[in-house]
């Protein structure tokens, strides 16, 4: 494959209908920057657009729901698409569910620049440079399906370099199968390359801000160089203003520590070096020591308030979220061994340990209980092993608290 080289934008999962989550309290001096950032992400994928002169656009599905995000979502696309058909860059955008075709209102016509590809069919676009095709990009809008359908992707065969757009799951080996250059995906807010799937890449690019805590780390958009004799190089940029992080301590990082807020402290220092001028949002997952060496951290609304205080209000910030202490899993010897209550409480609550906890059966007493939802009465009654631990240790710590009259120094 010999032609011209070129440059191109890969970006998806916009949600402009979607707000920033996992915030039970919004913090005020906030509020403004966490209600704008999807918005200045969108933005910030066109600009880049303009900015890296790329020669056409691939937009991968979930650009936003025209009726949740409203006037202003559709006028900051239309907006955006004219500005880069002032500068002759097409786009071109595969729908996914959100953004179904079917969705958009007939009244708002889109630039000339913009291809917006039709469900029920696939359909190859060549790309034009001076005359000449550089290019040929081939795409479809979902159909509703949870997987891509590859075989419907298949076109004659070309010797251009060919992208593929498409929204919904993938996996490497069905995706090889459609013998694209490069396969430019959406439907998943992580970034993922799936590796052998295609000559120079198949990538999820990811949202270009995330949304929750269950979407960490950096969120933004993919610029794919190629040369004239097709080998291509994908670059990922950030343009995420707020980012989530997840942050994990277990008993062994925690033990040597005199001052449980310097280690707090010190790990927000971190995090704000490695992610630079942007604003962090954070969920904190502590988990104590137990046995003879009990850990203790205080209480956990007022650790969570000093977090929100302290550091929640830099410039920028480093918000907590949320704040997790998992109780230990044992307590100390001496109360195991207690002619007590307490001490036959403790007994078979390690016997039930050991067995990973598999003959407790709760679904009696989600009998009692009629407001329960069906998913919650499930949960309960069929929980999986990770979560039957958790129960019992929550249960455990409960009993604890009941039998020794107070709360014990951990939480």
């Amino acid at each position: 494959m010999t032609g011209e080289s070129f440059r191109f934008l890969h970006a998806s999962d916009f949600h402009l209908e979607r707000p920033l989550g996992d915030l039970d309290e919004l913090p005020s001096h906030l509020q403004e920057a966490l209600a704008e950032a999807p918005w200045r992400a969108a933005e910030s994928v066109f600009e880049a657009a303009l900015l890296e002169n790329v020669d056409f656009v691939v937009l991968a599905g979930d650009l936003l729901h025209p009726t949740l995000a409203g006037p202003r979502g559709i006028a900051l696309l239309v907006e955006q698409f004219e500005k880069l058909d002032e500068q002759q860059i097409p786009v071109f955008w595969a729908a996914g569910e959100v953004d179904d075709p079917q969705k958009w209102p007939e009244a708002i016509a889109l630039p000339e620049n913009v291809t917006l590809f039709p469900r029920d069919r696939t359909e190859a676009v060549p790309v034009v440079r001076s005359g000449q095709t550089i290019c040929t990009v081939v795409g479809r809008s979902s159909e509703g399906r949870s997987n891509i359908h590859v075989p419907s992707y298949r076109v004659d065969p070309s010797d251009e370099f060919t992208v593929a757009v498409a929204v919904g799951g993938a996996m490497p080996d069905a995706l090889a199968e459609g013998r694209f250059d490069y396969w430019a995906l959406g439907g998943r807010h992580q970034r993922e390359e799936l590796d052998q799937a295609a000559a120079v890449g198949a990538v999820y690019c990811g949202s270009p801000q995330g949304r929750s805590l269950r979407e960490p780390g950096a969120h933004g958009y993919a610029l794919v160089d190629v040369d004239s004799d097709g080998n291509g190089r994908v670059y990922h940029h950030d343009c995420d203003s707020f980012r989530y992080c997840n942050v994990k301590l277990d008993a062994s990082e925690l033990a040597g520590a005199s001052d449980l807020r310097s280690v707090l402290s010190g790990r927000l220092a971190r995090l704000q070096h490695e992610h630079g001028d942007r604003h962090l949002l954070i969920g904190w997952d502590l988990s104590l020591a137990g046995g003879e060496a009990l850990q203790a951290v205080g209480d956990p609304a007022q650790l969570l308030k000093w977090l929100r205080q302290e550091h929640g209000h830099g410039k920028p910030a480093a918000w907590t979220v949320g704040l997790r202490v998992r109780p230990p899993a044992k307590y100390p010897t001496s109360w195991h061994e207690e002619d007590t209550i307490l001490g036959d409480f403790l007994r078979v609550s390690d016997q039930h340990r050991k067995s990973d906890a598999a003959e407790l059966n709760l679904k009696p007493m989600t009998e009692e209980h009629h407001q329960l939802t069906a998913s919650m009465e499930t949960l309960l009654a069929e929980p999986t092993a990770a979560a039957r631990r958790e129960l019992l240790d929550e249960a455990a710590l409960l009993g604890v608290e009941m039998l020794r009259g107070g709360k014990v120094n951990l939480s």
